[in-house]
Parts: structure tokens; C-alpha cells; sequence
């Protein structure tokens, strides 16, 4: 039986990485972030003189969406190694615009088989995103998101999971939050329509809770229809 693949949209801030991460071990799979991989790439001191990197790393830097034909690009082949080592993935923010659907939805379908992919959008308002945002601290070690909602201690300057240390990505400005908004709603938005015609339905789900009582809501969605 192929393994099954979990792709979760989401506004800036609405938990899609946090997600993820609490449901791989649930449904054994392997979290592709697509954020994250690319960052490592545009941050790689050893592609620094790369023109495209450079060109790349400006937009990704301003908030806006890197070139779509880029990101399919830097993400193909990673997607097959993983699919090919007989695990099945759960993509957390891609695709992100309506050409990466195009070109990464039919080979999903192809090694996950349409019947076992699963589409999750996350609903988050612009000002809560903003809220979010600005609060966020983020391990640079292990990666571990702090959710200060639920932590009363001020001034966290370490990881309780690693002990590394909290930093601000330069993406959680608001004024870029404000950008990264209207580009999901500008460029992502058109996906779902491209969804709907090739029979998909996406799922979706407040993302205002608390996050362990949205995996709860996932995994029902999930299992009911395996």
C-alpha cells in the first residue's frame, strides 16, 4: 500500500510547520518543509556568489514568494529521494503557487496514488497572524517553535527542549507578515481551484486552538476517509 502524503496550507502564523511536526510520528511520515529547505539553500555560504541565489534570497528576505520554476527546481529531486526510500511525506507550505501545484501535484499523485493524499488548510486572520508572528521565537539549533501564549515566563533566552538558543526570524517582521499575507492570498489562493478540478477537496480547519486540538481535527479528517 503506498503511503500517504499530507499537504497543509496555511496563512503566515497559522501553525502549518507546528502541525507537521506533531503528526509524522502519527502517521509515520517525513516532514518536508519547504521554508526551511529553501532558506538552508539561500543561506549556504558556499552558494553566496550564485547570481539566481542571490536574486532568490532578496525575495525571500522581503517576504515574497520565491520564482516558482526556482522552487520546483531545488525541491524536485528531494521530494523523489523520499518518496523512492518508501516513506510518505507531510509538505508543510508547498506548494505555494499554482505552477509548483502543477508540476508537484501529478508526481505526488504519481507515488502516493491520488486516494492517499490528504489537503489541510489552516484558517488564521491577519491580525492574529500579526500577533503570532511577532511572538514567535524559534530555536536555531533543534528548530523547536516557542508558543508564548502558553508560556508565562518572560524573556526565554533558551530552548526547553535542547537548551539552544531563541532567535526572531527576519520573516516575522510585521511589515513582512503583512506581505507574506497578501502573497498567500494573491498566489496560493489559485491553487485550490486547480485542486478542486482534479477531484481534491481541501479540509479546512480553524487554527485559533490550541495546536494539539487541531492535530486531533487532522487525524479525524485523515481517518475517516482511509
Amino acid at each position: 500500500m503506498n503511503k500517504i502524503t499530507i499537504i497543509i496550507f496555511g496563512e503566515p502564523g497559522s501553525g502549518k510547520t507546528t502541525q507537521a511536526k506533531l503528526l509524522v510520528d502519527h502517521f509515520n511520515l517525513i516532514h518536508f518543509d519547504t521554508g526551511r529547505f529553501l532558506e538552508s539553500i539561500l543561506f549556504d555560504p558556499q552558494r553566496q556568489n550564485e547570481t539566481r541565489i542571490q536574486e532568490e534570497k532578496k525575495l525571500f528576505s522581503s517576504g515574497k514568494l520565491n520564482t516558482p520554476s526556482f522552487v520546483v527546481s531545488e525541491i524536485k529531486n528531494k521530494i523523489l529521494k523520499i518518496y523512492k526510500s518508501g516513506f510518505g511525506i507531510i509538505f508543510s507550505g508547498s506548494p505555494r503557487t499554482l505552477y509548483e501545484a502543477q508540476k508537484e501535484i501529478p508526481l505526488i499523485e504519481k507515488y502516493s496514488g491520488k486516494e492517499n493524499i490528504f489537503f489541510i488548510e489552516l484558517k488564521i486572520s491577519e491580525k492574529e497572524a500579526l500577533k503570532r508572528n511577532n511572538q514567535r521565537l524559534i530555536c536555531k539549533f533543534c528548530g523547536y517553535t516557542l508558543l508564548k501564549q502558553y508560556f508565562s515566563i518572560e524573556n526565554i533566552k533558551n530552548c526547553p527542549v535542547c537548551g539552544g538558543i531563541f532567535y526572531k526570524r527576519v520573516l516575522d517582521n510585521p511589515e513582512i507578515i503583512k506581505i507574506r499575507f497578501k502573497e498567500y492570498i494573491e498566489r496560493t489562493y489559485p491553487i485550490f481551484d486547480f485542486l478542486k478540478k482534479r477531484g481534491f477537496t481541501v479540509h479546512k480547519i480553524d487554527a485559533r486552538p490550541a495546536p494539539y486540538k487541531i492535530s486531533q481535527k487532522i487525524i479525524k479528517v485523515i481517518e475517516s476517509k482511509k
